[in-house]
């Protein structure tokens, strides 16, 4: 009987000084792991402009159980992920970085998990050493407004560091929609989850392509691919905006009875300005319904999933 075969998928961008010691690193946890299972290593050269690729190339000359794909640029991280994904042909994958802040040693202890029964097993970070307190800031204001605002759970401070298994990975290749994160995916996919939770470490070499509008951006597409509440909150304002409207009207018109009107005409304005808004709001509520129902209908996502029994 065949070994299960494990899957390493890795997206490198600027890696070179990183990349010995990952090997070195990711070949002691499978020499660990030997007497069971079987590895691949699946990297993906992300539009390097060092001299990752020929690193790489040299690799693969020394071990036959690492393959490189290689992007025309640089596709940022959620791309040179899924492209390393395409191509695996594990039982199960593990998804980690190529900076050495995913400790390849807790590799072992996924696989462990996974052989229990765990489809996915997740990480989450509990501190983030060697990052500047801006950006733990601003890692915490965006999981807890991707946690508020996603149709899916998305834990807390989880990383793309994950083993997920066969069933899942091949789930994730066959959708199609281009705009998705990576992380929310997972938990729309389903299947049974374990955590694991471990420090972050610095990085070993090389510099972060840590961008902030870079990032800003992916995270607000984030938010809006993984969920329409966006969407909804359109009516509810437009409500608010009526029911003031109205109100406006009413305490306008016993003002008028009662005490006469100070300013010809302001109010009634006013009102009207608020319930012209209001409308306008409602309607817009109506079409951002409607452009919602075909933003579901483009991603193309399968009504369901089958889990299957191993064998």
């Amino acid at each position: 009987m065949n070994r299960p075969l494990i899957s390493v998928a890795i997206p490198a961008y600027n890696e070179s000084s990183n990349l010995d010691e990952l090997f070195e690193r990711l070949r002691a946890v499978f020499q660990t792991n030997s007497d069971k299972y079987d590895f691949e290593i699946v990297v993906c050269e992300n539009g390097s402009k060092d001299d990752s690729y020929a690193k790489l190339n040299a690799w693969r000359a020394k071990d036959s159980r690492i393959r490189i794909i290689r992007l025309s640029r640089n596709f940022h991280m959620e791309g040179g992920m899924m492209a390393a994904l395409s191509e695996v042909n594990g039982d199960a994958c593990v998804i980690m970085s190529a900076d050495l802040q995913d400790p390849p040693e807790m590799i072992s202890e996924m696989i462990k998990l996974w052989a229990t029964g765990i489809d996915h097993v997740y990480t989450i970070i509990s501190f983030r050493h060697g990052e500047s307190r801006f950006r733990r800031i601003a890692a915490e204001i965006f999981y807890w407004m991707i946690d508020k605002v996603s149709d899916t759970p998305v834990p807390r401070n989880s990383s793309d560091f994950r083993l997920v298994d066969k069933q899942m990975y091949e789930a994730f290749n066959a959708l199609s929609e281009k705009y998705r994160m990576v992380r929310t995916v997972w938990g729309w996919i389903g299947f049974n989850s374990a955590s694991l939770t471990y420090e972050r470490q610095p990085r070993v070499g090389g510099t972060s392509s840590f961008n902030p509008f870079v990032t800003a951006g992916f995270a607000i597409r984030g938010v809006l691919a993984s969920s329409l509440k966006p969407l909804k909150i359109i009516p509810v304002i437009g409500i608010v905006l009526s029911v003031l409207s109205f109100i406006s009207i009413g305490l306008g018109a016993l003002q008028a009875v009662f005490r006469g009107v100070p300013f010809p005409g302001f109010g009634t304005i006013t009102s009207l300005i608020l319930l012209m808004f209001g409308l306008l709001f409602l309607m817009l509520s109506v079409i951002a319904e409607y452009v919602g129902m075909i933003y579901t209908e483009t991603r193309s996502r399968p009504p369901f999933i089958i889990k299957r029994d191993r064998l």
